[in-house]
């Protein structure tokens, strides 16, 4: 891992932590497969953090310059697909 997470210095402890879980997942679609209820759940306290659709573009599109991980592409296949795991 040569990158870092996107965060805003405004978010507090908490709100950081929940985004870095966030990303975290993202890798763990990648790597290593994940439940997709577990990306579902963590996406949602996202946008509680990330509301608006224009910032959360921004995020994704930071995080995957940085790591090449599509959080687009996971979140999207996580609402889609009927299995449990997910693997990108």
């Amino acid at each position: 891992m040569n990158y870092q997470y996107p965060f805003d210095i405004s978010w507090s402890k908490q709100e950081v932590i929940d985004v870095v879980h966030f990303f975290n997942l993202i890798e763990k679609a990648y790597e290593k497969g994940i439940s997709r209820h577990e990306v579902i759940d963590a996406y949602r306290k996202f946008k509680q953090i990330v509301p608006s659709k224009s910032e959360e573009k921004q995020f994704f599109a930071e995080f995957e310059k940085g790591s090449g991980y599509s959080s687009y592409h996971v979140v999207k296949k996580a609402r889609e697909q009927k299995a449990d795991k997910i693997k990108m």
